[in-house]
C-alpha cells in the first residue's frame, strides 16, 4: 500500500464496515419510521429495497431523511 502498511487478506477496509453499519442503521430507521407513520394512519412509507439500502449506506441518516423528503414531495 502507499502508506507503507501491508495488506492482510483477512482484513477488511474500514469503509466497508462503515458502509454496512450505516446501511443497517438506515434500514432500521426506515423500518421504525414506517411503523410509526402507519400506526398514526399516515400513508407515506419509504420502501425497503436496494435503492434505500445504497442511499442509507452512502449518505447515512441524512440519506434516509432525503428519502422521506422525496416521498413527501411526491405526495404534494
Amino acid at each position: 500500500m502507499e502508506d507503507g502498511r501491508e495488506y492482510v487478506p483477512g482484513e477488511r477496509p474500514g469503509w466497508v464496515i462503515n458502509f454496512v453499519i450505516r446501511a443497517l442503521a438506515g434500514m432500521a430507521v426506515i423500518f421504525f419510521v414506517n411503523y410509526f407513520l402507519d400506526s398514526r394512519g399516515i400513508d407515506m412509507a419509504v420502501g425497503i429495497g436496494p435503492v434505500s439500502l445504497l442511499t442509507s449506506g452512502v449518505l447515512g441518516i441524512p440519506g434516509v431523511a432525503l428519502l422521506y423528503g422525496i416521498v413527501l414531495y411526491q405526495s404534494l
